[in-house]
């Protein structure tokens, strides 16, 4: 059996049997406001404090906004980043503006992947990362679909290589059902969809488990809040989606 890396996330490791399977490469997908750049920080942020070193590459956000969204949940990253144990990597400014030169480690070029690998290897090989996050892969292929596949299985090969765990949050549109990307669930070890759906009036937030490689999971769809502490998921609260709506207690 592979070693597990432990989410942290309250609810979600009972859902994948005790963790993501070592080196596996996942597929966060998702449409707007289902809370998948919260999911990552989380992950990233339980893996720091617990002696995991970290990764988080921001290609859709300011690094310094990062930062901000990640202490609006308690969880302030500065101190890790000092320590060594923790590292962002700026792949959205170019290195463009007087916050920007203060960073580390900058893609100049935020639409090169081969750039963004090379930058990427030496955040990885510095902090001796064992998670990391990319925010959102998507933002790689958007222009290039045909790219999609391409695009995961290089980064795969990069993250897993390196004895990485990693997350890639991949978009989808508010209607769409797919994982972001004609061939990406095929590259991916596994797949954890969040969705937001209206219900009689009201949204309702639920996740589901598609695959994951290494591990037997869930095959239930999940009820899951975002609190002021993060994500919350409840593995006994199962969303059934259909002519009718129901949020089910299970044993």
């Amino acid at each position: 059996m592979p070693e597990r890396i432990r989410t942290g996330i309250p609810g979600l490791d009972e859902i994948l049997h005790g963790g993501i399977p070592e080196r596996n490469v996942v597929l966060l997908s998702g449409g707007p406001g289902t809370g998948k750049s919260i999911f990552s920080y989380q992950y990233i942020w339980n893996g720091i404090k617990n002696g995991e070193p970290a990764v988080f590459v921001a290609l859709e956000e300011h690094p310094v906004q990062v930062r901000i969204n990640m202490s609006q949940f308690g969880w302030d990253v500065r101190q890790y980043e000092r320590e060594g144990t923790f590292a962002v990597v700026d792949a959205f400014t170019g290195g463009i503006g007087e916050a920007a030169k203060k960073e580390r480690y900058v893609v100049r070029d935020p639409e090169d992947v081969g750039l963004l690998i090379d930058v990427l290897k030496e955040a990885i090989r510095d902090v001796g990362a064992k998670r990391v996050a990319i925010d959102s892969v998507s933002t790689l292929y958007l222009a290039k679909p045909a790219l999609a596949r391409r695009t995961v299985m290089m980064l795969k090969r990069v993250l897993s290589g390196l004895g990485t765990t990693s997350i890639l949050v991949s978009q989808v549109s508010v209607t769409e059902r797919g994982f972001g990307g004609p061939g990406v669930e095929h590259a991916a070890d596994g797949i954890i969809r969040l969705d937001l759906d209206e219900i009689e009036g009201e949204l309702v937030r639920s996740l589901i488990v598609w695959k994951m490689r290494g591990t037997s999971h869930s095959m239930r769809r999940h009820y899951f809040e975002i609190t002021d502490k993060g994500i919350v998921v409840y593995p006994n609260k199962v969303v059934k989606i259909g002519r009718t709506f129901s949020i089910e207690e299970t044993k």
